[in-house]
């Protein structure tokens, strides 16, 4: 394959160079750095960044070809760790950064690896709007309910009534869902894996890679020092049957013990819910459909984790999509302010930029 040719995934930017078929295949250890990782033991960022540096080499990019923006939290610290090019920025800001990028350099792949916290706090209108505009890029967005960084202060996604140091009392916010939030922002890729399921995560990944657009992944991270044990449902060899409701597209939802239980339309709510199978016959169950440009049962789907069903959880692709892509629309922009009649391209660039009124300083 030569190195013009164009890439296999439409998530990737066009014109990026693979690497040529006489270098070596790449392997995960050529994507971690030399830096010290520093994560508390047992922290489940381990469980990602492994996942990661093992599915960078099957993007068929050169490493300088992929950049990793992060934010602010125990997540940031992700750009250290890997041997590409990368950004620990600012508080809640990676998103803006990130889109910045994938405007300006169509042959990089972005990524954007941020926490709860940094994400759904101080970042959330950056979060959204980056969303909204579907920029080519793909946000991990790992939640462990719980500001680790600074010592375990309840976050956005901390429970209502979390016991913490900053609420001593039970905290008094209601959390935000992530993938709805992400649904309401018509997020083109939304889904949701665990860091403990490295199949599971690096087929999401695989996905999310080839979307062309923005890809929004929340990635469940347990934090074993602040929050331990916070999603012990669903990793539970005793509950997760139970716990883990599978979304693959084209198949019926079901779940439990040999899918005993699943998914039927609620009549009274507009919604969704959990039923036995046996009561209802296995053609009332519903067939998840992943590309239903309509976003409303996806949205349903995710509000089970806020509905009554607290120790279940949907995991897998909730949405995915076409539609265009800001950066994308941007170059297009700017390409046709450039093109003119021979001899003025920059004529006519100049007239749109001084368009309307202006001022002449003396």
């Amino acid at each position: 394959m030569s190195t013009t040719e164009k890439l296999p995934f439409p998530g990737l930017r066009s014109g990026v160079e693979l690497v040529p078929t006489n270098d070596q295949p790449q392997t995960g250890k050529e994507y971690t750095s030399d830096q010290e990782v520093r994560w508390c033991p047992g922290c489940g960022d381990y469980a990602v960044l492994k996942a990661v540096q093992g599915f960078l080499p099957e993007l068929g990019l050169r490493r300088e070809n992929i950049v990793f923006v992060s934010g602010i939290g125990c997540s940031s610290r992700f750009p250290y760790y890997l041997d590409t090019y990368g950004m620990h920025s600012i508080h809640g800001r990676a998103p803006s950064i990130a889109t910045g990028i994938a405007t300006a350099r169509e042959d990089l792949s972005v990524w954007v690896v941020t926490g709860d916290g940094d994400a759904l706090s101080i970042g959330g209108n950056h979060l959204i709007h980056a969303l909204r505009r579907n920029v080519n890029m793909t946000i991990l967005l790992f939640n462990n309910r719980i500001y680790g960084l600074t010592k375990g202060q309840y976050s956005p996604t901390s429970e209502a009534g979390k016991i913490t140091k900053s609420t001593p009392m039970g905290s008094l916010d209601h959390p935000f869902n992530p993938v709805s939030l992400a649904l309401g922002a018509e997020g083109s890729f939304v889904a949701r894996t665990i860091d403990s399921d490295r199949k599971h995560l690096t087929a999401v990944l695989s996905a999310a890679a080839a979307h062309r657009g923005t890809s929004f992944v929340e990635i469940y991270q347990n934090c074993p020092i602040f929050n331990d044990g916070a999603f012990d449902a669903i990793k539970n060899n005793d509950t997760k049957a139970d716990a883990i409701i599978p979304l693959v597209h084209g198949e019926p939802i079901r779940f439990g013990v040999e899918g005993s239980k699943g998914l039927i339309r609620d009549s009274e709510t507009g919604g969704v819910k959990v039923v036995e199978v046996a009561d209802v016959g296995p053609d009332a169950i519903l067939v998840h459909n992943a590309y239903n440009p309509d976003p409303t049962t996806a949205f349903a789907i995710s509000r089970l984790t806020d509905s009554g069903y607290l120790n279940q959880s949907p995991i897998g692709i909730f949405r995915q999509v076409e539609r265009p892509t800001y950066d994308d629309g941007a170059r297009a922009q700017i390409a046709t302010a450039r093109d003119a009649a021979p001899g003025e391209p920059i004529d006519r660039l100049a007239a749109l930029i001084g368009g309307g009124d202006t001022w002449t300083v003396v």
